[in-house]
């Protein structure tokens, strides 16, 4: 067995915290938080909200391309492919969010008092 360099494994880990502080600066929740538990349930439905508008935005984008190269406005089928997948992998996203959701409710809705 080797032994482990613990200089390394210390850089290791400080270049994975900040990767993970740079993650959520790009998500926009800042460097060191958490959830704000009394903004807990706004942040919560707003980032829904905002998650199934992206959704639909990516299913018209898609939509438009699609007609687009139908009519024969465009023809390139690779960025229309694209965006068709990326609408549908949007759309099975939140199907399962959607299903997971439903399942923590039945077994919230489930336990004994």
């Amino acid at each position: 067995m080797s032994t482990i360099d613990q200089s390394r494994l210390l850089q290791m880990r400080s270049s994975i915290l900040n990767q993970n502080e740079a993650l959520q600066r790009a998500a926009g929740r800042g460097g060191a938080g958490g959830v704000d538990s009394a903004a807990g349930s706004a942040d919560f439905g707003s980032a829904i909200s905002a998650a199934l508008q992206q959704v639909n935005a990516q299913q018209s984008k898609a939509s438009d391309l699609t007609e687009a190269y139908e009519r024969g406005d465009t023809h390139d089928i690779v960025s229309v492919m694209i965006e068709r997948q990326k609408a549908s992998l949007g759309f099975e996203t939140t199907l399962q969010v959607r299903n997971k959701l439903l399942s923590a409710y039945r077994d919230i809705m489930n336990m004994p008092v």
